[in-house]
């Protein structure tokens, strides 16, 4: 390799994998990455191999974008099963946690009484002694804590896991991301790398620092055989610049879905960073090379995949002071510590807060707001809209909550006041409750319940409470992942007579009435706060 310094392409991609499966929050965990790989992985891979005809009738139908069926050409069946046979002799103690975890689980159904657990702790799984707590809730029923801060110090936290996959963006079509392995690809560089090495700090560093490629193809351990892959990731050619905001005011900007990004002269947040690649499309929208070069905060507002995203994350860690999350209680199966998941991939300066606490900022303050609903009436903690107060202007940060209790806003706003700025999600369908948490429950959802228990958000007369509640100027729509580039996270396909759609465009038409500005944001947009 030459000296030359060069630039890491605008359209590399960069994906996270675990066992070769697209990683989000839920498969860093150890305990929550022990059941997917159990309970999904495996299953749907078996179930492949047994029958590719299935899986490939399935997908043709739309609406089956988003459900359990592999993308994969039938002819590498053998490959599928040569990742799970792989999987099942190298990775033992992930498949038997899930099996522990199944065993404790029915070893706490027995009656109990209220009397003391204590005798109980010589019955746990061998596997999961000194890795769980039992307790009681307040009504007496048994049930477990998970010491996740051992378990990252075990042996069921495998980085060997973790790996990265770079390859070039073509356009921005992509298959769903979470129901099938990535496959060998001549078109893939494959990074056998935890995500927290520091090298990918200097890799990603490059979309707009050049640096010569030998010294970081050592860090990175790329073999002789890759060398001109690797080099064909990068370019002589500087991006373009990219100027500081300098304001008056605080402009806001909208980069798709739930992604926004505040700027003013003192500092810049960053709000569930979903971010699309450079691409001559159709659909305009801001990219990588539109951020700043230094991300004061990073903003999560609740542990889903389409909002805590590892393929932006990890590229944006090198330029990211802080990250703010939800305040999790911490140990429990269906709601892992997403402060400890992000210290596990290199994040150094995360900040939890909890409900109605602040946090001082430079020219404001931000506030953790509470947030209830889309996530099927389990009791998860990690989750928080957020009040964000910049030069004396207001936004309300709702993303996907669902305003099923009209009386929490009303108190909330008796210590907030009104608001500037509402931005709030629509997607009032929502997938059933085994979408996403299926895997980790120990027993199975019956169809009804798991159809009434739905991941669903506000629809328009719940909104409306909520801009009755907090009398906002302005009113926006936004997560409601309509952007092409989202479409392998979300699997979403709208048309106009789509529910949220239709609930949106009520609540638009009914804010404007009003004589509120509001607005469905697509693709990009900025405004401008004097």
């Amino acid at each position: 390799m030459s000296n030359q310094r060069v630039y890491l392409r605008p359209d590399v991609l960069a994906e996270p994998l675990f066992n070769q499966w697209y990683a989000w929050p839920y498969l860093i965990a150890p305990a929550s990455a022990a059941m997917y790989t159990a309970n999904v992985h495996l299953k749907l891979m078996r179930s492949f191999v047994e029958a590719p005809e299935i899986h490939v009738a399935a997908l043709q139908r739309p609406e089956m974008l988003g459900g359990p069926f592999l993308g994969c050409d039938p002819r590498r069946a053998h490959e599928v099963k040569a990742l799970a046979d792989r999987i099942t002799q190298e990775h033992g103690p992930l498949l038997a946690f899930a099996e522990a975890i199944k065993s404790l689980d029915k070893l706490l159904e027995q009656d109990t009484q209220g009397l003391s657990l204590e005798p109980l702790y010589a019955k746990i799984p061998k596997l999961l002694r000194g890795y769980v707590e039992l307790v009681y809730d307040a009504n007496n029923r048994p049930t477990f804590r998970l010491l996740e801060g051992l378990l990252y110090r075990s042996p069921f936290h495998d980085r060997s896991c973790q790996s990265l996959s770079l390859l070039r963006v073509q356009g921005d079509s992509r298959p769903f991301a979470f129901s099938t392995p990535r496959l060998a690809d001549a078109s893939r560089l494959e990074l056998p790398l935890p995500f927290e090495t520091p090298a990918l700090d200097e890799l990603f560093a490059m979309r707009r620092t050049p640096a010569p490629l030998a010294p970081l193809a050592e860090k990175l351990g790329i073999p002789s055989q890759q060398a001109a892959h690797f080099a064909s990731l990068f370019t002589p050619e500087a991006p373009a610049p990219r100027p500081s905001w300098e304001g008056p005011g605080t402009r806001i900007r909208y980069f798709g879905h739930a992604c926004l990004l505040f700027e003013s002269r003192d500092v810049s947040i960053l709000v569930d960073p979903v971010i699309s690649y450079h691409a001559d499309a159709a659909v305009p929208r801001y990219s990588f090379e539109d951020l700043p070069e230094t991300i004061d905060y990073v903003l999560l507002t609740h542990n889903h995949q389409d909002h805590v995203l590892f393929e932006t994350l990890l590229p944006l860690r090198h330029k990211v002071r802080h990250v703010v999350v939800p305040r999790s209680t911490g140990g429990s199966l269906v709601d892992p510590s997403l402060r400890l998941i992000l210290r596990h991939t290199g994040f150094t300066h995360v900040i939890e807060l909890g409900e109605l606490e602040s946090l001082a900022l430079p020219g404001g303050t931000l506030t953790s707001l509470p947030f209830l609903g889309e996530h099927g009436d389990l009791d998860i903690r990690t989750k928080s809209a957020y009040l964000l107060e910049l030069g004396g202007k207001r936004s309300f940060i709702g993303a996907d909550l669902n305003n099923m209790e009209p009386a929490v806003y009303e108190h909330v706003h008796s210590l907030t006041g009104d608001v500037d700025r509402l931005f709030l999600g629509l997607e009032c369908d929502g997938a059933p409750l085994s979408w996403l948490y299926g895997p980790l429950l120990c027993k199975p959802l019956g169809r009804k319940m798991d159809q009434s228990r739905r991941l669903n958000s506000s629809d328009f007369p719940k909104t409306r409470e909520l801009v009755e509640r907090l009398n906002p100027r302005e009113v926006y729509v936004y997560a409601m992942g309509q952007e092409p580039w989202l479409t392998h996270l979300t699997a979403l396909q709208y048309t106009e007579t789509s529910k949220p759609i239709v609930e949106a465009r009520r609540l638009i038409d009914h804010c404007r009435a009003q004589g509120r500005q509001a607005l469905n944001l697509f693709g990009k947009h900025d405004l401008l706060l004097s």
